[in-house]
């Protein structure tokens, strides 16, 4: 039996508790109201899992209670305790999060179990405070409010407690609508409700947004442009590789501090958390455009932290703790000092040989900081599953090393967020279970835990196929972008320049034909898995043969754009459209329209390409 994270201590017990076909679950009368959501969700997996049938109940004592959940608080915050023997179960936690997490175990339990319990004890406590997920909500996906709710339920399933969407103009914020015109924005009521939902789930729900760099849409309006580095660059045609270069703010101008107070005034009280992540990553254009003669006169260093500085300030006065990303502060970690003392640096790095540098610079400058790794998502069809744990692990330990009081796990969507949410689910487990248990596992172990747990897979093989099939892009998603860009002329670069990454990427496509064979063996190995899972988690299977599919097709353009192929692109160009069907439909049952015409746009320019060849 695999559990995930995996428990600070078990210990096997002799015999085994066989569940009556009438269970009763009873909540302890040091309980309050608040723990009738751990009794509602673990008599749903009793109803599902062991074909139990339930009733709840209030008492104070266990006698001839199937389950018996309660409150001690002996045990650490977040902190639980099970004893499963032949009378039955026992659950206690240290405060509600830890009945919650003890009713998660416990779920996981049931699931590999089914009505007959191995009797055993655990005891179990997170190692890190703070264990959260971060969601790009803006560079190309939306999510339903629905799919969020999924993604909460998750999260509580392997014990994280915080979630942060990335939002830049995709929030329904009143006066912007020049922003948000042509998407499909969350709104207040969604932010109110999934709000509410996460502290039912044991999730604070942080607010994050752009306020400083990553101001791509909202320094392209014709009311705001004004105040950005380069105003004069909003008349240019969209880019997918653009929107990731230019987009400060002009921090010269007292109307740019007024805009983000505006912002954050709307924005902050929907949530019940206390954080705020205000962005501040990425200020490639601070002090080079508008602002150029105050930064030669103060330094972009200085330009950069007093505009920081500014807002963590007023976030403070109004009873918030900012969170700023750290990949800039890094270059000059002394001066975390100016901030407010309670901010926190999220600290990231995503590389998958990721070293302790700048985490340990920033704890030896006194920052309190979160490690930030990341799911290897992004530009990807598939996740990079390798990359991902081998840097997740790596930051996970330095979070321990330099004191870090939390982990947070990044899923961003650059060039359009063209890889589907559930691929990224791997990567969240590795997160939740390295920042919850240090213990070292094997990235193979690991794999085959998270087969059984999340996947339901008996042959324990979903996730080494997963890892294999995620290698095999010669021809990308981020190739593919940077592609019809530089042919379009949508991303201006000089001809050198652009003839020197066409022609380096183009040398991959030797490898094409070997990489879709293995793609093909691969997905017939998924197809193979299927009868090992349990019916309800099949479904699990298609987005992945999709987006395998999705990867074969490009790798096949790849080749025949490099000329090692001469004919079919008439044909290709149809196989090309017949998939972007098949992916709407798939994007669209988790994800608002949103950003999907641009990718749209990107497939129809390839086939049309493909057509004239």
């Amino acid at each position: 039996m695999y559990l995930l994270p995996k428990p600070q201590k078990t210990e096997k017990l002799t015999g085994n508790y066989y569940l009556p076909y009438h269970a009763e679950i009873r909540i302890s009368d040091v309980c309050d109201q608040n723990m009738l959501e751990c009794a509602g969700i673990l008599k749903e997996e009793l109803e599902t899992s062991a074909g139990t049938g339930c009733i709840m109940g209030r008492k104070g004592s266990k006698s001839g209670a199937a389950f018996f959940l309660t409150i001690n608080q002996k045990y650490k915050k977040e902190g639980y305790h099970i004893l499963i023997d032949e009378n039955g179960v026992v659950a206690e936690g240290g405060d509600f999060k830890g009945l919650l997490y003890a009713v998660q175990t416990l779920r996981q339990i049931l699931r590999q179990e089914g009505a007959v319990l191995p009797c055993m004890k655990i005891e179990d406590y997170p190692l890190m405070e703070n264990r959260g997920f971060y969601l790009d909500a803006t560079r190309g996906r939306v999510p339903t409010l629905a799919y969020l709710k999924q993604v909460v339920d998750r999260l509580s399933f392997y014990k994280m407690n915080q979630l942060q969407l990335y939002v830049e103009h995709s929030f329904l914020m009143e006066g912007f609508s020049e922003i948000w015109r042509d998407d499909t924005p969350l709104s207040a009521e969604d932010i109110l409700e999934l709000d509410a939902y996460c502290v039912k789930r044991g999730i604070e729900l942080v607010p994050s947004m752009s306020l400083f760099g990553h101001l791509y849409k909202l320094l392209r309006t014709t009311e705001f442009a004004y105040l950005g580095e380069f105003p004069e660059k909003a008349e240019e045609p969209f880019s997918f590789v653009g929107r990731m270069e230019h987009h400060t703010l002009n921090v010269t101008l007292e109307e740019s501090f007024e805009l983000v107070k505006r912002m954050i005034e709307e924005y902050m009280p929907l949530f019940t958390s206390k954080k705020f992540n205000i962005g501040a990553d990425e200020t490639f254009d601070l002090g080079k455009g508008a602002a150029r003669e105050a930064a030669e006169k103060e330094g972009i260093k200085h330009l950069y932290i007093g505009f920081v500085k500014k807002i963590c300030t007023y976030l403070t006065k109004k009873g918030r703790i900012p969170m700023f990303w750290g990949d800039v502060i890094c270059g000059f970690p002394e001066l975390i000092r100016e901030l407010p003392e309670e901010t926190i640096c999220l600290n990231w790095g995503y590389a998958w040989d990721q070293t302790e540098e700048f985490t340990k610079a920033m704890y030896e400058a006194g920052a309190i900081q979160y490690v930030c790794p990341g799911t290897g998502g992004w530009n990807q069809f598939l996740n990079l599953m390798g990359s991902a744990y081998s840097n997740i692990s790596r930051m996970c330990n330095y979070a321990e090393k330099y004191h870090a009081i939390g982990v947070l796990n990044t899923d961003w969507g650059d060039f359009g967020h063209i890889n589907h949410p559930d691929a990224s689910v791997p990567g969240l487990i590795y997160g939740a279970a390295l920042s919850w248990n240090r213990e070292d596992i094997a990235l193979e172990e690991m794999n085959q835990r998270i087969s059984v747990v999340e996947y339901r897979d008996k042959s324990e093989k979903i996730m080494k196929i997963l890892s294999r099939l995620c290698l095999q892009s010669s021809f990308g998603w981020d190739a593919a972008v940077f592609y019809q860009e530089i042919q379009t002329g949508a991303l201006d670069w000089p001809k050198e320049k652009a003839d020197a990454y066409i022609q380096e990427r183009l040398e991959l496509m030797g490898q094409a034909r070997e990489k879709n064979c293995i793609i093909e063996e691969c997905e017939r190995e998924l197809a193979s898995c299927v009868r090992e899972m349990d019916t309800e988690a099949r479904k699990k299977i298609r987005p992945f043969l999709i987006m395998a599919d999705g990867m074969k097709l490009f790798n096949q353009i790849g080749y025949l754009i490099s000329g090692e192929q001469k004919a079919g692109g008439k044909e290709l160009a149809g196989k090309l459209e017949c998939w972007f069907h098949e992916y709407k439909n798939l994007w669209r049952s988790l994800s608002r329209e949103s950003e999907l015409y641009r990718i749209g746009h990107v497939i129809f320019w390839y086939s049309d390409f493909l057509r004239k060849q």
